[in-house]
């Protein structure tokens, strides 16, 4: 009887649905922060710029799978991303940020007017000492690329039109854009390399 040839995406799957809460339940990330499983390789995992998912050059296309995978996501002192189970741990490649910001809002807090960015795995962070946001310059196009950390060293860069939006809320300081969350403040950089 010939011997199928084991599939590491399945093996990793099989171990999240052993730790996975039941269906329907609220949303709990796992604490992948303290696991220390071995090191298990590279399974052909990758996060593009565009922020889709691809497995052996072949697109991940449920939604649901993502945003399962997104949760056992952790970025190690070693610069290298990974998808982590108590058991296991494979290599994803990430070409730019882990997610995208794809929604901002204003909320009030005790801290004052503070914005709250929604990522396309449906993670939602107040942007604050624990969820900078900070503008890097494209150094070829010059379009400004905005990001928020969401988790441990987990980042999300912030699309066009949300990152416009705070650009409409923040306050002109010295020819510099400045945007006020969670009682810190931000600078979004020089107004004449923001215009849209």
């Amino acid at each position: 009887m010939p011997h199928s040839k084991p599939d590491p995406l399945s093996d990793l799957l099989a171990e999240l649905a052993r730790h996975a809460g039941a269906p329907g339940r609220e949303r709990r990330l796992p604490p992948v922060e303290n696991w220390n499983p071995p090191h298990c390789g590279d399974i052909g995992m990758e996060i593009r710029a565009d922020g889709s998912w691809w497995h052996q050059n072949g697109r991940i296309t449920r939604p649901s799978m993502v945003e399962l995978f997104a949760t056992i996501l952790r970025k190690d002192e070693d610069g290298l991303t990974y998808l982590v189970t108590p058991g296991e741990k494979v290599v994803v490649h990430v070409a730019d940020a882990h997610f995208l910001g794809t929604r901002v809002d204003r909320i009030e807090t005790g801290q004052g007017p503070s914005i709250v960015v929604t990522t396309n795995v449906g993670d939602s962070v107040i942007v604050g000492p624990g969820h900078p946001l900070w503008v890097e310059i494209d150094p070829i196009t010059g379009i400004p690329r905005p990001y928020v950390r969401v988790r441990g060293r987990l980042t999300a860069r912030i699309l066009r039109a949300p990152f416009y939006e705070l650009v409409d809320w923040a306050d002109l300081k010295d020819d510099r854009l400045i945007l006020s969350s969670g009682g810190i403040v931000f600078d979004l950089g020089a107004v004449e390399g923001l215009a849209p």
